[in-house]
């Protein structure tokens, strides 16, 4: 099978991509798949590190305002389409599939010129823009969420999968994992991730619970910052006195690239609540404290944190209410309290879908094979 994967920009859009490129492996190991992204976005560095290969086409994200990126948007939409169509001519792929970002507009639309089947993946409930565009186009579009069926009225097939979820994140065991270098084994572990991009106000208040503590934490915490906030948060904390080699049961990173360790180690998760992270948490049952990212198209975040917290697997914490203190007793109250942190994993286990990279594959082969 030849397949092009196209998806871009942030985690959230190209791990899923990921998790489907591994699932068409594992099932047919002489496949050739081809990822097309573009230099700016986080694809860049994530897909050569899983082994596959990447191409680049120019793309550009819509803004709402009329101003002169308007232009420099289509300018780009279209270099990225004849670019996307001249790789697609030379690579001659059984299907595309696209996961997200503004990256898949061009190389889908130049597929679906070409006659290529395409599957186009929707992970959050409220669709983005390329998305609603594609619906229509492309040969089938699988969906994460049920509700979100009805802004594809006008697709061909809809088709509720799942998010596709990587096969370490769930293969990953706690005991092989917790000898995570500066953690000590015998307290708790707080994972806290904001995004490829970092969370500015999460960030903020784990500063300032670090600075609370003088930099000893009574558990231990994996602090994921983004890679575009991490020297600003090292150096406010260095204004205050707290220098890295100074802390205690705290680790530092601008970006975790090995998530499935981390996740398997920890007891805890803060973060916001995007659709791939919730499906991650889900199928491995990890307890979290949820806090939405408040200007999320539709407030799809809030309705996705809302979902675990009905059936007991989260806490949310709206960012309006988000303080140090707030948090710091959230954090507190749960790790000295077992048999919630049980409960809320067994919650979030059930919630979990597992075989979502499955469905897609079937799919894929479906369309291919027409």
């Amino acid at each position: 099978m030849r397949i092009i994967i196209t998806g871009g920009g942030t985690a959230g859009h190209i791990n899923p991509g990921i998790a489907i490129a591994k699932h068409i492996e594992s099932k047919k190991p002489d496949s050739d798949i081809l990822f097309l992204g573009t230099e700016k976005g986080l694809e860049k560095d994530l897909v050569p590190r899983e082994g596959f290969k990447i191409q680049f086409i120019k793309a550009r994200g819509f803004t709402r305002k009329i101003s002169l990126d308007i232009f420099l948007t289509f300018r780009d939409m279209i270099s990225g389409y004849l670019e996307a169509k001249k790789i697609i001519k030379a690579f001659k792929p059984d299907i595309l599939v696209g996961t997200g970002g503004y990256v898949c507009l061009p190389a889908v639309l130049a597929a679906s010129r070409l006659k290529i089947p395409t599957l186009i993946h929707e992970a959050n409930s409220f669709p983005g823009v390329a998305n609603r565009i594609l619906g229509r186009l492309v040969d089938a579009v699988a969906i994460s969420f049920r509700d979100t069926e009805k802004y594809f009225k006008g697709a061909r097939r809809v088709i509720f999968t799942g998010n596709p979820v990587r096969e370490e994140i769930i293969s990953t065991s706690k005991s092989d994992v917790r000898n995570i270098e500066g953690i000590d084994k015998g307290i708790p572990l707080v994972l806290v991730f904001g995004g490829s991009r970092g969370a500015q106000r999460i960030n903020e208040a784990i500063v300032e619970i670090v600075k609370l503590n003088s930099g000893n934490l009574p558990y231990n915490m994996v602090f994921a910052t983004g890679q575009n906030q991490y020297d600003l948060i090292i150096k406010r904390l260095e204004d205050s006195g707290l220098a890295l080699g100074q802390l205690k049961n705290i680790k530092i990173v601008p970006y975790i690239f090995d998530m499935a360790k981390y996740m398997a180690a920890a007891d805890l998760v803060i973060s916001r609540a995007g659709a791939i992270t919730i499906s991650e948490i889900t199928a491995i049952g990890l307890p979290s404290i949820l806090i939405p990212f408040p200007y999320a198209t539709e407030n799809h975040q809030e309705f996705n944190a809302r979902t675990l917290e009905k059936q007991g697997a989260a806490i949310v914490l709206l960012e309006k209410d988000l303080s140090a203190e707030i948090l710091s007793q959230q954090i507190t109250s749960l790790v000295n309290n077992k048999e919630q942190l049980v409960r809320m994993s067994k919650n979030a286990r059930k919630m979990g879908i597992l075989d979502a990279s499955e469905k897609i594959g079937e799919v894929i082969e479906e369309l291919r094979v027409k």
